[in-house]
Order: C-alpha cells, then sequence, then structure tokens
C-alpha cells in the first residue's frame, strides 16, 4: 500500500491511506500521502466487522473524493456504500483469494458470508486490479470482469550488492503464521551449517521460539522481531539465502506471490521457494530460486546444503537475480496501476 499510494500522490494524485490502529500498533511514519487510523479495540471476530464496517462507512462518508479503492473483501461494504451513495468510481484492489484464507475456508457459515459479499461487489466495480495472473484468471472465470494485474514488487535498488556465499545467513523475513513452514524449517536446521535469521512477527511466534528452544537451537535460530522496511533492506543485503515458503493449505497459499521473494531478488540474494505456479512461471523465465515441491525438514535441509555446498549454482542464482532485479521492479508495475487511474478518472 505505501507503493500504491506514494506513486498515486507523486503522480498527481491527493492520496489519504486509511487503516485502524490496533492497541499495539505503533506510531505512524511521515510519508508523501495523508495517512488517516480508525481506532479499534476490539480485534477479531464478528463484533469487530461489525464495529469497523460502521465506522468506516462514517468516516468514508465525510471526506471529498473523486475514486475509493476498497482493499481486500474485509473493507468493500462500506466503501461500496459510500461510493454509490455519492455517485463516485470505485476500485477494488484484491490481494489475495480472501474466500480461500484459513480462517474464512474452514468455516462454512463464516464462508458463505464472504461469498455473498464478493459475489454482490464484484460485478458492479469501476475498476479492479489483483496481485498475480493466477488470481486474475479465477476472478474473471468467476465474475466475468476484467481484472488487472499489479503485482507486489519492491522499488529497484541500486545498493551496493555483496557476496555472501562464505558467510552469510539465512534470511527468513515476513509474518510469522501459520502455514510459512516453520515448523520444518526450523528443524532442518540441525542438519545446516548456518545461522538462521527470522525478521518478523505473527500467530506462530511463540510456537516457533519454542520449537527452536526444544531443538536446543537458539544459538543457530535468530528472531529479531519487528524489524522496521528501512532497517529491513540492511539485514537483506547481508544475507546468503532468503526463504519463501509456505504450506498449500488452500489456493490463497498456493497461488501466492510473496512480497519477499522479489526483496530478495533485489538484493541479489538467491533463495528456496515452494515450486507453485506464480513462482515457477519466474524461475522459467529466469532462474532465481531453488524450488521445492512439498515443504518437509529434509527436502528443505536438502535444498539449503545444495546452495551452500554448490557455488557454481549458488553463483548462477545471485547473477540471475542482478539481472531479473531490472525487469521485477515496481517501476515498471506502476505504470499499470497509472494506467488504471488515469482511464478511470476519464471515463
Amino acid at each position: 500500500m505505501i507503493r500504491i499510494c506514494s506513486t498515486l500522490q507523486k503522480n498527481g494524485y491527493d492520496v489519504l491511506l486509511i487503516g485502524r490502529k490496533r492497541p499495539n500498533s505503533r506510531a505512524l511514519i511521515y510519508r508523501n500521502f495523508k495517512q488517516a487510523r480508525i481506532k479499534q479495540r476490539i480485534d477479531s471476530g464478528k463484533l469487530f466487522y461489525l464495529t469497523y464496517w460502521f465506522k468506516l462507512f462514517f468516516k468514508l462518508l465525510f471526506i471529498k473524493t473523486d475514486v475509493y479503492c476498497a482493499i481486500d473483501l474485509d473493507t468493500i461494504l462500506p466503501a461500496l456504500l459510500v461510493a454509490k451513495l455519492k455517485r463516485k468510481k470505485i476500485v477494488y484492489d484484491a490481494h489475495e483469494l480472501f474466500c480461500e484464507l484459513e480462517e474464512v475456508v474452514n468455516r462454512p457459515l463464516t464462508l458463505k458470508a464472504w461469498k455473498w459479499i464478493e459475489k454482490v461487489s464484484v460485478p458492479i466495480m469501476d475498476a479492479c486490479y489483483t496481485v498475480n495472473n493466477s488470481l486474475k484468471n479465477i476472478f474473471e472465470n468467476t465474475y466475468t470482469k476484467p481484472f488487472a494485474v499489479v503485482r507486489n514488487i519492491s522499488l529497484l535498488k541500486n545498493n551496493p550488492i555483496q557476496y555472501n556465499y562464505a558467510d552469510g545467513y539465512i534470511l527468513y523475513q515476513g509474518a510469522i503464521n501459520v502455514g510459512r513452514c516453520f515448523e520444518f524449517l526450523i528443524p532442518a536446521m540441525q542438519q545446516v551449517d548456518r545461522t538462521l535469521i527470522i525478521c518478523g512477527e505473527g500467530n506462530y511466534l511463540s510456537k516457533a521460539k519454542e520449537l527452536a528452544n526444544s531443538l536446543n537451537l537458539n544459538h543457530k535460530v535468530i528472531f529479531k522481531g519487528y524489524i522496521a522496511p528501512y532497517e529491513l533492506e540492511s539485514i537483506t543485503q547481508k544475507a546468503c539465502i532468503g526463504i519463501t515458503l509456505f504450506i498449500a493449505t488452500s489456493d490463497n497459499n498456493k497461488l501466492s506471490l510473496a512480497n519477499r521473494f522479489f526483496d530478495y531478488m533485489q538484493a541479489g540474494v538467491p533463495q528456496i521457494a515452494m515450486n507453485y505456479p506464480e513462482y515457477a512461471t519466474i524461475n522459467k523465465h529466469i532462474e532465481v530460486a531453488h524450488l521445492i515441491d512439498t515443504p518437509s525438514e529434509n527436502n528443505i535441509a536438502k535444498a539449503l546444503n545444495e546452495l551452500l555446498q554448490n557455488e557454481p549454482y549458488y553463483k548462477k542464482l545471485h547473477q540471475n537475480s542482478l539481472l531479473a532485479k531490472h525487469t521485477y521492479c515496481w517501476e515498471n508495475e506502476e505504470q499499470v496501476l497509472l494506467n488504471i487511474y488515469k482511464q478511470l478518472l476519464h471515463d
């Protein structure tokens, strides 16, 4: 969202990004666009959505704007209602298959409610875009509604590139959540002669720490907690291998395309990733990652050691990443975004 809002602002739009202020939210960082937060003490459940939608509806109702943009299904109803009441344009930005989220897909009544919201909302959007071609195809086939693709890709980095084959650490950056393979990755470190640095927070953090402790890996698995993006960049530059792993418990995981995949690429860091459609497509174009078919302790350890013990292969992925970063960068992707809003406001 920072990249999207920054691009629109610097190209002449007056942008306001609205989020929610949770009890443990950190202070906002100054950006080139306006930001606002809705105070929200209830953090989950049906009452959370009801109160948040109510507050968001009235917040949007008294804002003067030409276009509303709803980010995922959990903001779409209040944005759509206000847009229709005020006869303004509305855009849907689908970052994921919301109805395939683990907390949704395994709860029949919850899934039915979100499916209904999606069914009544998406067809009447003025414009839609999503983060990769796999999701685009699903949305278009379901709703016969055109979706553009604006991938969640990093800005082109011009930092000095380091070659960390001999002494870098293994790095995971992002949410430490269920489904990110920590139950396999951490035990795999018993077979790997490097340190694993984990940057982030999430619903699996406490279990991940317990697992590392139970295996006596506290000296090899280091938890850094939340790291601000500007600090994370320097940490990524010193890594030898990046981790982009998911368990395909739903199509949302299997068809994802994580931002960290491009962060590693921008730093010239070879990585371990899943052999899922979006990663396989990029790797077929230019090989920047070692892909594994099934996440397991042995498969992850084998993949890590293949990179650490085969320098010609490692160097190939490193050099390919440095080539690929000029193609897979936000400076190319933002042109699609700008065309969407230009066409929308000139129709």
